[in-house]
């Protein structure tokens, strides 16, 4: 087997991060539905989920969360999409989130440590009643 990537594979790869950071919520799902896996990583461990989660695209989120995706899946740094989302202010996003099952517990920050470190008093009730 090679170690070199095949180089249509690293453009597809590569298409469809972009897809996740722009918020193209059916061109992922169709991706996903084609056979790229739900939980896709790239070389700093953010998967799909992430990148979407991070550049506030709920849609994008709910849509690779429906297809399989794992809601707490940690980056390379343990970071989870969750404690992303409540860094960068996306209600709708850490909704879409919880929606899909995210535990605000998991990951370095978690989204508990994050909101509390920010003074969200509102998504620290959030999450307590989950």
């Amino acid at each position: 087997m090679s170690e070199t990537p095949d180089p249509e594979v690293v453009e597809l790869a590569s298409k469809v991060f972009d897809l996740a950071r722009t918020g193209d919520a059916a061109a992922l799902a169709a991706y996903v539905d084609a056979g790229v896996p739900a939980n896709l990583t790239n070389d700093r461990g953010d998967s799909l989920v992430m990148l979407a989660a991070y550049h506030g695209h709920a849609a994008a989120v709910t849509a690779l969360l429906e297809r399989g995706a794992d809601a707490d899946r940690a980056n390379d740094r343990g970071q989870t999409p969750l404690a992303g989302a409540v860094f960068k202010g996306e209600d709708a996003v850490i909704r879409a989130l919880l929606a899909g099952g995210a535990n605000p517990e998991s990951g370095t920050p978690s989204a508990v440590d994050t909101a509390r470190m920010f003074g969200k008093a509102e998504l620290l009730e959030l999450f307590a009643t989950r």
